[in-house]
């Protein structure tokens, strides 16, 4: 081993002790398929070899275009020893999105499904037109070539040699800081981004996750939640990490789930309230008390009392105080309520590994109880976004991630979660963001929903002005939503005027369509904007 390595560990080399140290252990387990930590092991090596011989290599794009499956992992685990990057899509996806997803990632490989989205990701594939890209199906019944020229994803993997990349003489081993896993943001305006996180991202928000989950090498993690989520995905790799067992199922269904938690044994397992209600309903004890399957085993948050008399009510710090704040870009959570103790603001306090700041638009460091962008910098925030330099700039501006979030620290130091920063008002020296006189506002019993705007002022620059929609039988004046509104922000971001209106507030698909409102109400001036 180099001197280079000698301080090194990367996501690969957690397959690699993982098989010497638990060489009995099951890594993985889908439907008929069960591996241990060895097989897992020998199997990544495999596809690494085939990739490389196909010539896969440092940065290249590995794109899964389907459901939960084990095959994901070994991706990965592919793509962390050759320095590529897996890149794991939403399958639910319409054609032209999953279009745009191959056109904007370029990826060298793709691997698909033919099970319920095959005609989808064909439509996808002849309009995006990527000529060079192999493709790989992980559910093919035979190991031939079909008309299209997709593979086998066994045959493929078979083709390779049982040698590990850092072994061959020409050793191929990738960095802590290389980005070996790509996810793709909301699409909250625009088209989505797809955010390259590194080794050690994944690797420091799994042991955080991990320490606040209480996960070991005992825990059993049924996948049913979607991997291409972020918050599906943060369990998986803890597990994975820790050497627990991660069980998969292709998609979410409340029989399978009840099925699996009771055969396998599963600790924990991503459940919505929808599939919770689903496995009330069909997993119903009867007139003597006795239900269908025992759900025993599983840990999970408390809820309704005949859900609780099913499970085993989760007491770990992160069931008793879930989430936080966070996102993709930082691979989940930058800040938890489960750290630090009881705590006035919202989303809790940070992550002990990375560096938090509330910044106003000049980038400096507002004081606590001020509002301003939430930043972030360490390990876990996400290199870039692939294939966008010039939005990578705009958003590590300064050194610091911009979460496009606002936020406050409060006097305790810990943080509160106001709104999407979107854009800024500026009344006389005063910076003014609506989602927090917005948040103010919806606080409100008789609001609906509202929106700020900004009406040009010839003595302050601008003035502010919310356009409010009233829940049905509710009446307020302007005066007393405005004193409300001072009573819980600053005075002078409250509205100066309120426009009331009966329609919805008009919207690009979630996000409210300022322009419009813009347009209808006189607003404009705002900073920047000529």
């Amino acid at each position: 081993m180099n001197q280079e390595r000698l301080h090194s560990f990367t996501l690969a080399d957690t397959f690699r002790e993982h098989r010497r140290n638990y060489p009995d252990r099951l890594a993985t387990v889908d439907s008929e398929i069960s591996l241990t930590w060895p097989q897992l092991d020998d199997r990544i090596n495999q596809l690494s070899s085939a990739l490389t011989q196909a010539g896969v290599g440092q940065g290249d794009v590995i794109l899964w275009l389907g459901q939960n499956s084990f095959r994901i992992v070994e991706c990965l685990g592919a793509a962390a020893k050759l320095g590529a990057v897996c890149c794991i899509a939403n399958w639910r996806q319409s054609a032209d999105e999953t279009a745009f997803v191959l056109q904007d990632s370029q990826p060298s490989v793709v691997i698909w499904q033919e099970e319920e989205v095959g005609d989808t990701i064909r439509g996808a594939r002849d309009s995006a037109g990527l000529g060079s890209a192999i493709w790989l199906q992980h559910d093919a019944q035979d190991t031939g070539t079909d008309s299209s020229g997709s593979l086998s994803y066994e045959a493929f993997l078979a083709s390779g040699e049982l040698v590990d990349p850092q072994d061959r003489p020409i050793a191929v081993q990738a960095g802590a800081e290389d980005p070996v896993l790509m996810l793709y943001t909301a699409a909250f305006t625009g088209t989505p981004n797809g955010a390259l996180l590194s080794h050690n991202a994944l690797l420091i928000q799994s042991l955080m996750m991990a320490n606040l989950q209480r996960i070991d090498a005992s825990y059993r993690y049924l996948n049913s939640g979607p991997l291409f989520h972020v918050a599906t995905l943060m369990t998986t790799l803890a597990t994975l990490v820790m050497a627990g067992t991660n069980l998969f199922l292709p998609r979410v269904e409340a029989e399978a789930v009840c099925r699996l938690i009771q055969d396998q044994g599963c600790t924990g397992a991503f459940l919505m309230g929808p599939t919770i209600d689903q496995i009330l309903e069909f997993n119903a004890a009867d007139q003597n008390g006795d239900s269908p399957y025992d759900l025993s085993t599983l840990r999970s948050f408390r809820g309704k009392p005949e859900w609780n008399a099913m499970i085993t009510v989760d007491d770990s710090p992160w069931a008793v105080k879930p989430a936080g704040f966070g996102q993709t870009e930082v691979m989940g959570m930058l800040t938890f309520n489960a750290v630090g103790g009881d705590c006035v603001g919202s989303a809790g306090r940070a992550s002990p590994m990375v560096r938090v700041r509330i910044l106003d638009p000049d980038g400096q460091e507002v004081a606590s109880g001020e509002t301003g962008e939430i930043v972030a910098a360490g390990p876990q925030v996400m290199s870039a976004y692939c294939n966008h330099p010039e939005e990578t700039q705009r958003r590590q501006e300064g050194g610091w991630h911009h979460t496009n979030d606002l936020g406050r620290r409060e006097l305790d130091g810990s943080l509160s979660f106001v709104g999407p920063k979107g854009r800024l008002i500026k009344s006389a020296a005063e910076n003014i963001y609506p989602a927090e006189v917005e948040a103010a506002l919806n606080s409100q019993d008789a609001v609906r929903e509202s929106a700020v705007i900004g009406i040009a002022d010839p003595t302050w620059g601008q003035s502010v002005c919310a356009v409010v929609v009233l829940n049905d039988g509710a009446e307020v004046t302007e005066a007393e939503l405005i004193e409300s509104v001072k009573s819980r922000i600053a005075s002078y971001k409250k509205p100066k005027s309120i426009v009331f209106r009966t329609e919805p507030l008009p919207r690009l698909g979630w996000p409210l369509d300022y322009e419009t409102l813009d347009a209808e109400y006189g607003g404009g001036g705002y900073p920047g904007s000529g």
